[in-house]
Formats: C-alpha cells, sequence, structure tokens
C-alpha cells in the first residue's frame, strides 16, 4: 500500500480515536494526479451532508488536488472541490453517532493506493488543547535524547 499523501498535522492536532477506510470518488484527471502525488490533506476535513435520501453521505472537504499537467483543457476546474466518500452505511450509522458527541471531528489521516483503487485513512479525533500538545513534544524529545544516548553508549563499547 503506497501512501500518496499525509496529513502530518493531524496526530499533533487530534487525538485519533477510531480510524476507518473509505474510497474515494475521482475524476480521471484527478486520479492521475493523486498518483503522482499532486495532493495535500492539509486542512482538510471529513463531513456528513444531508441529502434526499435517508442517510447522509460523507465528503472530504478542503483537500487541494492540483490539475493533471496532461489533462488538456478543463474547464472551471476546483482544486478544492468536494469529494464523495464511499462507506459502508453500517459505518455511516456509526459516524453519524460518534459526529454528535461534543469535540469530535473527522480527520483525513492519509491516501493510499489498495490494489488498484485509491482510498482514504480518516479517523475520529478530538481535538488536542495546547498543553496536550506541550506534552507530546516534551515525551518526543525525551524518546529522541534516550535514543541518542543507546547511539552514543554503542558507538563507544
Amino acid at each position: 500500500m503506497p501512501t500518496l499523501a499525509f496529513n502530518k498535522r493531524a496526530n499533533f492536532d487530534y487525538e485519533i480515536k477510531e480510524k476507518f477506510e473509505a474510497g474515494i470518488m475521482l475524476l480521471g484527471y484527478e486520479v492521475k494526479s493523486v498518483r503522482t502525488g499532486h495532493i495535500g490533506l492539509k486542512g482538510s476535513y471529513v463531513t456528513l451532508k444531508k441529502t434526499k435520501k435517508k442517510l447522509p453521505e460523507l465528503y472530504l472537504v478542503n483537500a487541494h488536488i492540483s490539475l493533471y499537467k496532461h489533462a488538456g483543457k478543463v474547464k472551471s476546474y476546483n482544486p478544492t472541490r468536494p469529494r464523495k466518500l464511499l462507506i459502508k452505511k453500517k459505518e455511516i450509522k456509526h459516524l453519524m453517532g460518534k459526529k454528535n458527541e461534543q469535540g469530535l471531528t473527522l480527520v483525513p489521516i492519509k491516501m493510499y493506493t489498495k490494489r488498484s483503487l485509491i482510498k482514504l485513512e480518516f479517523g475520529v479525533g478530538k481535538g488536542k488543547k495546547k498543553r496536550d500538545k506541550r506534552e507530546d513534544v516534551k515525551k518526543k524529545d525525551i524518546d529522541k535524547r534516550i535514543r541518542t544516548l543507546k547511539q552514543g553508549d554503542a558507538r563507544h563499547r
């Protein structure tokens, strides 16, 4: 599963509680653009939009997919248009319950290929406070120091 795009801020800004996998509806030239790595998930989010059907549908909003350079002339291409996510009804019902909980957000984590399909991994996350982020940075710093000390000990043997 080669990763096409990764949202670095997702794990820093949110505490991911649960992860889901969804297919994504793209146009042909968007697929080629994504496969060449011209996608950005920074600032994007997943939302539930109500439709005439009984269940709402999931959409990836604000993900930037650049126009494929060999696509030719495309009239009024919007690189950040909402893109429908393909997910089972059972999972949509589960997400509706999670979304109603206070402070939970649907955050895209990464986009990757699975066989010939393009998939999006997103998670149900709770926003971190500033102090939580500081603790994470402190923990990473301590782990990094421990690793460098262990590597230093291995070199001196």
